[in-house]
């Protein structure tokens, strides 16, 4: 399996959270806040597999590009960007030595972070 970075659904991450569609929750709420699978069903069937693709840091290339499976690492819950999403995505990826994806996860975590940290000094 070779997994790498989705660059579309990463530069979308990157563009929620500037747009200020984020969630600064703690890491223990992703198994809260993560799509349930007919919210995931829903919005394919709503937006086509295209629109779920960005909602994912990571792309199995073993997989075709039309099943849910190909797309792994989600970060939010189709509308906004959850830290919770983010951090469970970095810790993930660097256990599987995904070091693109866990880069870019990194680098979600500091944006959030920095946010976070201007909202409660």
């Amino acid at each position: 399996m070779a997994v790498t970075l989705n660059e579309r659904g990463y530069r979308h991450a990157r563009e929620l959270i500037e747009d200020g569609r984020y969630v600064l929750d703690d890491r223990d709420a992703w198994s809260e806040h993560q799509p349930s699978t007919k919210q995931e069903n829903d919005f394919i069937a709503a937006h086509g597999i295209g629109e779920y693709a960005k909602w994912h840091l990571g792309i199995d290339d073993e997989e075709p590009p039309d099943r849910k499976a190909r797309y792994k690492f989600p970060y939010g819950d189709f509308d906004k960007v959850h830290r919770c999403g983010v951090l469970s995505a970095e810790v993930r990826a660097g256990q599987r030595k995904y070091n693109d994806i866990e880069t870019a996860a990194a680098h979600l975590h500091g944006m959030l972070d920095a946010l976070r940290q201007v909202q409660n000094p």
